[in-house]
């Protein structure tokens, strides 16, 4: 495994999976840890109790962020002062009516884009029937199809075919390795994920929207498992569209609106296929007639969802003072000491990492597929080992989930995860795959 600059290198495996030797490494990783004081900023599990065997390990984070400390009292001031006192004052006087653009600007430095790119509102799944459509009609004449990542999470895909039918264009899927080779002259664009939902592969967004322009065709990339992790560069590799979700690593809330990214020299000729009023050159003017408003407005459909909104916007003071690139620093150190102390506490050929090793096609999350040597352990019919074994960390407070039909993913939110929870998830593991039936409690060793 390399090491991750800024951090000592994971160690090697110990001797013996009886005893705690990662622990004590652990411990030194989060002492050098320069964004260790960050964790406080959420609203987290006591630390656990060894000797009770206590809850306390979060690496669900990928799929729903922790609380920020920041939101709940931003919130209880909307609710009672701007909604409750102010009451319709706030759309000018809150700053309510701006706030799409505005919080967008907030995420625009997180995925390496500058002011006026990022709008926010509105699901993921809304905008990118947004991009795609909007793509498509930006596109060349004569084209006939969409590039879909072949590994994609599955609503891009339906969006993708839907928006396809609609514009008269065929669908086909290419895994996202191959696009350079099976993008024509025929290709509108192509929507890639930019870190693969199930494995953590991170995907080569650079070389793939070079491919894509030097054939013609737009990029338009989904960044819902990439937003916050890690650099995305947008503006720097000229990617023309994006997506993506802030309930994941922008710790913005369950269901809190997505946003739309929109190349600079590109907004001008972006026609929404959902022209809603807010998009208006003049919304006020109740005009009949459709005017698209200029820039990254474009990009907004109807009124904002004011709660959701603000409570992102509280949600991302937790990045004051933070670069991305400390938390992809973070974030491969975090993921090479999980895989190290997997290897150390988990009986061998039990589990394998589907998540690539280098750190160039990482994600920030280990994916773990279960072996098919584990059989109906736990007896329970119906439900997949892997399924039965994550219920079983989950019970002992380490929550981490499940995809069918095999994988156990762990997502690391560099901002508040820290070493002793990678140690200690990987530990109970262990633990959990050691008591099945069937496996020796030596092994692993």
């Amino acid at each position: 495994m390399s090491e991750t600059p800024g951090f000592p290198a994971a160690g090697a495996r110990p001797g013996s999976a009886g005893a705690r030797e990662q622990a004590a490494r652990a411990a030194e990783l989060d002492a050098a840890d320069p964004l260790a004081a960050i964790r406080n900023r959420f609203v987290l599990d006591a630390a656990p109790d060894e000797a009770s065997g206590g809850a306390g390990v979060y690496l669900d984070g990928n799929s729903l962020g922790a609380l920020p400390r920041a939101v709940p009292g931003r919130i209880a001031d909307v609710i009672a002062r701007e909604w409750g006192e102010l009451r319709i004052r706030s759309w000018t006087e809150s700053g309510w009516w701006t706030a799409p653009e505005r919080i967008g600007d907030k995420i625009a430095p997180l995925i390496g884009a500058g002011p006026g790119r990022v709008v926010v509102g509105d699901s993921t799944s809304v905008n990118i029937f947004k991009a795609v459509v909007g793509g498509v009609r930006m596109a060349g004449k004569g084209c006939t199809e969409i590039l879909v990542d072949a590994t994609t999470f599955p609503t891009d895909g339906y969006i993708a075919r839907s928006a396809a039918r609609m514009t008269g264009l065929a669908v086909r899927p290419v895994e996202p390795g191959g696009i350079a080779d099976e993008v024509t002259e025929r290709t509108a664009l192509a929507l890639v994920n930019h870190v693969d939902y199930r494995t953590g592969r991170l995907n080569d967004l650079p070389g793939i929207t070079h491919a894509l322009h030097s054939a013609g065709a737009l990029a338009v990339w989904d960044l819902c498992h990439s937003a916050g992790a890690l650099p995305v560069g947008l503006d720097a590799h000229h990617v023309d569209l994006a997506v993506g979700c802030t309930y994941k690593y922008l710790n913005g809330g369950p269901g809190s609106p997505a946003y739309l990214y929109i190349r600079e020299s590109l907004q001008e000729r972006f026609e929404s296929p959902l022209p809603g009023w807010n998009s208006h050159a003049d919304p006020f003017a109740m005009d009949p007639g459709y005017t698209p408003a200029d820039g990254i407005p474009r990009g907004r459909v109807g009124t904002p969802d004011i709660l959701s909104l603000l409570a992102l916007e509280a949600a991302l003071e937790a990045w004051d003072g933070v670069s991305i690139e400390a938390v992809r620093t973070k974030s491969l150190a975090l993921t090479d000491f999980f895989l190290a102390c997997v290897q150390a506490y988990v009986p061998p050929d039990l589990v394998r990492s589907l998540t690539p090793q280098a750190h160039e096609r990482r994600g920030s999350q280990v994916s773990l597929a279960c072996s098919p040597k584990l059989g109906s352990s736990f007896g329970r019919g119906g439900t997949p080992v892997a399924g039965q074994v994550m219920d079983e960390l989950i019970r002992r407070g380490v929550v981490g989930d499940f995809r069918p039909p095999d994988v156990l993913r762990f997502g690391f939110t560099p901002l508040y995860t820290s070493f002793a929870d990678a140690e200690r998830a990987a530990w109970v593991l262990g633990e959990v795959l050691r008591a099945l039936p069937g496996v020796s409690s030596g092994d692993g060793g």
